[in-house]
């Protein structure tokens, strides 16, 4: 009974061994690890602006909203407020629309990444940070626009690689009277100026 216990330990030796080498050896699971946490800004933040048109009209509402990796813009535009087809829509570095009768150069170029971006969103380039997509006018109706832009912040400097659009001069969202190719300098063909919501650094 004895010599039959000490071959049974024998032969179960080498295979608890093995067994144990195969737990020790056997690679442990790939750890992908968390997302990085975002960069964020004053998150949950709300800002809004009256949209005007060349002959100071309000023509709609604008609001930007502060998220963990960017901002949402939502325009309410009014029935009749843009010539119907697409427009360009970009942010510009300066938060004044006052000079409406001229064409909104008060509002300065797009905001842009340092050292200055190419503008377009399909630019290879590019984009500026002021750079968004087209709205479409309807004919005839109110409308509204939603995009989301991870180039930009509501804070009052910049957070990351985000330039920031409450600065001291604050920043504008300007409407143009056509579309945006984003591609082609220096505006995609996006024309003239012909509605804008401005933004200070201290009040929506």
């Amino acid at each position: 009974m004895r010599l039959w216990s000490a071959s049974l330990a024998l032969v179960l030796a080498p295979a608890l061994a093995l067994a144990a080498g195969c737990a020790t050896s056997a690679p442990a699971p790939h750890d992908h690890g968390s997302p990085p946490a975002p960069v964020t800004g004053p998150v949950g933040l709300s800002r809004e602006a009256a949209i005007v048109a060349a002959d100071g009209a309000e023509i709609g509402r604008a609001v930007l909203t502060e998220g963990p990796r960017g901002v949402l813009i939502r325009l309410n535009l009014n029935a009749g407020a843009l010539t119907p087809g697409w427009h360009g829509v970009h942010f510009h570095q300066i938060g004044t629309c006052a000079d409406s009768g001229a064409g909104f150069t008060a509002s300065g170029p797009h905001v842009r990444h340092l050292p200055a971006g190419v503008h377009g969103l399909l630019n290879a380039e590019g984009p500026d940070a002021g750079d968004l997509p087209s709205l479409y006018a309807p004919a005839a109706g109110a409308f509204g626009f939603e995009a989301f832009s991870t180039f930009v912040t509501l804070a009052p400097a910049p957070v990351g690689e985000r330039m920031a659009l409450a600065d001291a001069d604050g920043a504008a969202l300007v409407i143009h009277a056509n579309a945006d190719d984003q591609t082609t300098q220096p505006i995609g063909g996006a024309g003239p100026r012909v509605a804008c919501a401005a933004f200070s650094a201290s009040a929506g």
